[in-house]
């Protein structure tokens, strides 16, 4: 058995199954082969009945108040042209969603118990088929039943099964398993889901099939509960004004959840209102089905109306306003400037003044008016001189934030040449003007602009002025006229002259008229001339108020004479003492240029005659020769040799050098075997002298830090002696259980360490402990004085009276002495430890505690009453 949408049985029986539908849908009841012939004659004579109501043929349906067309006349032509009505296995029925009727003309043909029909089954070879439900009803109601026709000989048990039933979503359709009675058991959505695939089993009561399975596919039909919903509630939009009627502006979407296929899902477009209605009240109109929106009117004006506010309305139903939904958005149209209207002057003319020689100065300022939007290409000014500058003294800049025309002088204009200024200056804009715009004649405008005359500074016409002459010039020797212009020729000022800057001093003006003339001797070879140029500069003022001042630079080329004799080098030289074995090179040096340098001529003087007996020159060539010795041997020692050297200058000049020559005994390779001369060595004299004082400053300093390490050791040394031996007092605590001293033992008092011989005249004056932090009280020892002039055989004497006075002193520390430990002092109260038994507190005074000093503070305190228990 084939599978087709609504149908159930087998081939040979055919079934029929018509949709209830809601109000204004019709019913979708369809087959490839369907022939009116087939009709069943209820139908058709319904059918036919409904022919002559109304001019569109439909079936109706009708229920609880509910009126709607079912079939409509395209619906029964389509199956009309068809082969045969019933000669398709399964047909196809569609279920409006929320239907609560049975078609009016369906329940004509279907008895109250037998929602369905049964058709063919007496017509065909087979006699059991499936029953078709013939309507189906909405939700929660009940829908017609599915049997079959086992159904009469044994009790058979109806199910189903797929997406709605036994599959999410559960339980949509239910079924009456004994009569196959089908329901919705709750609303449906068709944009939830649009169909459904279920599957009718039919079993005995022992669960045996007795049917094939079908399949039922169930459409749920649209209904139009979803309004048109706007992608953007707010669209933006922009045409240039003086736009054509025609120009597309923009475009706005609404999309309907419902089916687009039908009229619950076709939306239209209009537009409701505009704001505002100028110049007309109908500026837009829309495409209803596309929703652009384009110009319908000319007239569009940034400077009247810069933007229209309009409201779009989107309706279903393809527009109907009685049964379609609706809902609206807001189109915001901008109307975007053109440059439409040319800047133009304020004013036809305009003047300004500058004085000469000002330059990056605003003259005048233009202002325009401009119509178009602010600060756009459309809007912002452009300059352009025309006439009137033919040497380009000034440009006009915009303002940025004003759009002025600012004149500006960039080149330095001169009082005595223009006194005046006629610009003709036209505007316009960054760009160009709209198809069909004509410049204004208010576009040009003339500028006069006035020169005011100021006191303009001298100036020497021939500034960085050169000049040739000879060096060696004699003082007041008139050189040049070095003369300034004053440009003011309608002021009539005098000017001075003054010397600025002449390193040399070699030159002086006069102040009147500007002559030059020397003040000393000029020499090219100066430190003051560089590449044989002397620079001199000069100063050129008026009496203008204020006064002005210029300067000027003369440049004085000075031609070399020959006034300077060539110089002999080297000074120093060596040789070794016998000849043949070396000689020394020679040559010249001259401060003046070609031709008054070389070739030289060097020779020997006649006078001492021993340098022409003991030496020789032989020319090399005009700068070299060479000094060599004449004879066999001689002595090893320090020769001045005197050379006279003749340049080539007109007169030539010559002069007498002297050459320090050391004679010195040589190897066989040539060289001297002493150290050269000094110059040879290649140490200076002052070289040798720094280095000797460096080393004298060296060995001072040494010298210095030695004393001065001497005198703070015999300064730390003399401080130790004089240290008070009262102040040398250390409060430690003093072990009494060692047997020996030593080296270790030195933190002693000591006044304790004193000779008993030397204390008893202190320890017999009162009974009692002797206080060890007083210094004694005896007189201390007169040591011997020694003598001015001591003899040899006093020294003995001398020394052991010293001994015995050091010996005797109790404030002397005894450094080579026996250490007594066991001194406990003389006429202690206490005579034995047993005494203690026979004495008790109240009898003894602890008052002398105090005066032991701080070692003792608290023991004062216990027994002395001095702390309270």
């Amino acid at each position: 058995m084939k599978q087709q949408h609504l149908s159930w049985g087998h081939r040979d029986r055919r079934l029929l199954s018509l949709g209830s539908v809601c109000p204004l849908h019709p019913v979708q009841a369809q087959s490839q082969h369907s022939h009116p012939g087939h009709l069943p004659r209820a139908l058709q004579a319904c059918l036919s009945e409904r022919r002559k109501e109304e001019s569109t043929l439909r079936l109706t349906c009708q229920h609880e108040n509910h009126m709607g067309p079912s079939l409509d006349e395209e619906t029964i032509h389509k199956h009309q042209s068809s082969k045969g009505f019933y000669s398709e296995d399964k047909m196809q029925g569609t279920l409006r969603q929320g239907a609560a009727g049975v078609s009016q003309c369906a329940q004509e043909l279907c008895t109250p118990g037998e929602i369905g029909y049964r058709v063919g089954c007496g017509w065909g070879v087979e006699r059991r088929c499936w029953a078709v439900p013939a309507v189906i009803h909405g939700a929660l109601k009940m829908w017609p039943s599915i049997r079959s026709d086992k159904d009469n000989d044994i009790p058979i048990r109806y199910s189903i099964t797929g997406v709605g039933a036994d599959q999410p979503p559960m339980e949509v359709f239910s079924i009456d398993s004994m009569s196959g009675r089908m329901y919705v058991t709750r609303p449906m959505d068709r944009e939830e889901r649009a169909s459904y695939h279920l599957r009718a089993h039919a079993v005995d009561m022992n669960g045996n099939k007795v049917e094939n399975p079908i399949d039922l596919y169930i459409y749920v039909i649209d209904m139009n509960d979803n309004r048109p919903e706007f992608i953007n509630q707010v669209y933006n939009g922009s045409v240039d004004e003086g736009s054509k009627p025609g120009t597309y502006v923009m475009t706005v979407t609404a999309n309907d959840a419902d089916d687009s296929t039908t009229a619950n899902g076709m939306v239209r477009y209009r537009i409701v209102t505009q704001t505002p209605q100028s110049p007309s009240q109908n500026m837009f109109t829309i495409n209803s089905e596309t929703g652009d929106i384009v110009t319908v009117a000319a007239g569009l004006d940034r400077e009247k109306v810069q933007q229209y506010t309009v409201i779009v309305q989107a309706t279903d139903m393809e527009g109907n306003l009685n049964y379609g939904l609706s809902n609206t958005a807001t189109a915001i149209i901008t109307v975007t400037d053109v440059n439409d209207n040319p800047p133009e002057f304020t004013t036809s003319t305009f003047a300004g003044e500058v004085p000469e020689n000002r330059v990056e100065t605003v003259v005048a300022n233009l202002t325009v008016m401009d119509r178009d939007q602010p600060h756009s290409p459309n809007w912002n000014a452009v300059y352009r001189i025309i006439s009137g500058d033919p040497s380009g003294h000034f440009s006009v800049r915009t303002d940025p934030v004003t759009n002025e025309g600012m004149v500006t002088v960039v080149k330095a204009v001169d009082y005595e040449l223009n006194r005046a200024f006629m610009l003709t200056i036209m505007v316009s804009n960054q760009a160009p003007l709209a198809s069909g715009i004509q410049m204004s004649f208010q576009s040009t405008a003339g500028v006069t602009i006035s020169v005011t005359d100021v006191n303009e500074a001298p100036y020497f016409p021939s500034n960085h002025k050169l000049i040739r002459l000879e060096e060696g010039v004699p003082t007041g020797t008139a050189l040049t006229t070095f003369s300034a212009v004053d440009p003011d020729r309608f002021m009539q000022q005098a000017v001075r002259y003054s010397k600025l800057s002449d390193p040399a001093n070699w030159l002086h003006i006069n102040t009147s008229n500007g002559q030059i003339t020397t003040a000393a001797v000029l020499d090219r070879e100066s430190l003051y001339t560089k590449n044989n140029v002397y620079e001199a500069t000069f100063l050129a003022a008026d009496n203008g108020i204020p006064p002005a001042s210029g300067t000027g630079t003369l440049q004085i080329y000075l031609i070399d004479i020959n006034d300077n004799a060539p110089q002999l080098l080297p000074k120093e030289a060596q040789i070794c003492e016998r000849p043949g074995l070396n000689a020394i090179n020679i040559t010249a040096a001259d401060a003046d240029m070609d031709p008054n340098i070389g070739p030289y001529v060097f020779e020997l003087p006649f006078i001492p005659t021993t340098v022409r007996k003991n030496w020789t020159i032989t020319r090399l060539n005009g700068d070299y020769a060479q000094l060599s010795l004449r004879i066999l041997y001689l002595e090893a020692g320090m020769y001045d040799v005197p050379i006279i050297v003749t340049d080539s200058g007109n007169p030539p000049l010559s002069n007498t050098s002297i050459i320090k020559v050391k004679v010195c005994p040589c190897d066989e390779n040539g060289d001297c075997t002493t150290i050269g001369a000094v110059a040879a060595a290649g140490l200076g004299t002052g070289a040798i002298v720094a280095i000797l004082i460096c080393i004298v400053i060296l060995l001072t300093m040494v010298l210095l830090f030695v004393v001065w390490m001497k005198r703070r050791e015999k300064e730390r040394h003399t401080k130790q002696l004089l240290i008070d031996p009262e102040d040398d007092v250390r409060d430690n605590i003093l072990k009494y259980d060692e047997e020996g001293g030593g080296e270790e033992d030195q933190d002693y008092d000591l006044s304790q360490l004193q000779q008993p011989e030397a204390m008893e005249h202190v320890l017999s004056k009162a009974p009692g402990v002797r206080r060890v932090d007083e210094r004694p009280v005896g007189a201390e020892p007169q040591y011997p004085v020694r003598p001015v002039v001591p003899h040899p055989g006093d020294i003995g004497d001398f020394i052991n009276e010293g001994l015995r006075a050091a010996d005797n002193d109790p404030t002397a520390p005894p450094y080579d002495s026996l250490l007594v430990f066991d001194y406990e002092g003389s006429g202690s109260t206490a005579g034995s430890v047993s005494s203690l038994n026979s004495s008790s507190s109240g009898d003894q005074d602890y008052d002398y505690l105090n005066d032991w000093g701080p070692r003792f503070k608290k023991l004062a305190d216990m027994y002395g009453g001095g702390e309270e228990d």
